[in-house]
C-alpha cells in the first residue's frame, strides 16, 4: 500500500477491466516517470471521451457525430444488419472484410440474474429499424453475432423469436469457429471471418 495520490491512481487504475493490482500499480508508476506533456495528452483524450462521445442515432455504436461513418456510407449494403452485443464488436467484424451491410448495437446480452431484460437492450430500435426502410431499401437479412455464451445464446433466440414475423427476411446466426464461451472481441481475424462466411439460417 502507497500513500496519497499514488494509491488513488493505483485503486482508480485497478477498477479498469483486465487490469489487476500490480499492472495497475505498474501503469501508476509509469505515469509517474512520463513527461508532463505525455500525462497532459492522457488527460486531454479522456477529456475529450467523456465530452465528446456519442453514440450513433441509428445503429448505436460510439461515435463523434450524430451518426457514425458506418451508416453514413453510401457504399454499405443497407440490406444487411448484423446485430451485435457491444461497440467493441464492430471493429472485430470490419477487420475481417467479410461483411459490408450495417450494423446494430445491443448494448449488451440478455441476462435476467442481472437484471438485463429486453427493455434495457436496442431490441426496439432494432425492430423498428427493419420494419422501417432504410434509406428507401428493405432489409432482406439480420445476421445475429451476439457472444458464443450463454447471454449471447438467449439473446439470439429471443431475437429469432421477435424477428420471424418479418416477411421474406432472412435470419442468420454466425456459424461454427468460435468456441463456446469467448468473446467476439478476441477472436482473430481468420476464425472470426470464417464464422462470418459460413453463417447459417436459424
Amino acid at each position: 500500500m502507497y500513500e496519497g495520490p499514488v494509491q488513488d491512481l493505483i485503486d482508480e487504475l485497478g477498477k479498469l477491466p483486465g487490469i489487476g493490482p500490480k499492472s495497475a500499480q505498474r501503469i501508476a508508476f509509469h505515469i509517474l516517470t512520463v513527461e508532463p506533456a505525455d500525462i497532459d495528452r492522457l488527460k486531454g483524450a479522456l477529456q475529450k471521451v467523456r465530452d465528446g462521445v456519442r453514440y450513433c442515432e441509428d445503429c448505436g455504436t460510439v461515435s463523434d457525430k450524430e451518426k457514425c461513418r458506418i451508416c453514413t456510407d453510401p457504399r454499405r449494403d443497407r440490406t444487411r444488419i448484423c446485430v451485435v452485443e457491444e461497440p467493441k464488436d464492430v471493429p472485430a467484424i470490419e477487420r475481417t472484410r467479410e461483411f459490408k451491410g450495417l450494423y446494430h448495437v445491443l448494448g449488451g446480452a440478455l441476462n435476467p440474474i442481472g437484471g438485463v431484460g429486453p427493455d434495457q437492450l436496442r431490441i426496439r430500435e432494432l425492430l423498428t429499424r427493419i420494419g422501417n426502410q432504410i434509406d428507401g431499401v428493405d432489409v432482406a437479412e439480420v445476421i445475429i453475432a451476439t457472444d458464443p455464451n450463454t447471454e449471447g445464446e438467449a439473446t439470439a433466440t429471443y431475437l429469432v423469436r421477435m424477428l420471424r414475423d418479418f416477411p421474406g427476411l432472412s435470419v442468420s446466426r454466425l456459424a461454427s469457429g468460435l468456441p463456446m464461451g469467448s468473446d467476439i472481441e478476441y477472436a482473430d481475424e481468420m476464425t472470426l471471418g470464417r464464422a462470418m462466411s459460413g453463417r447459417r439460417t436459424m
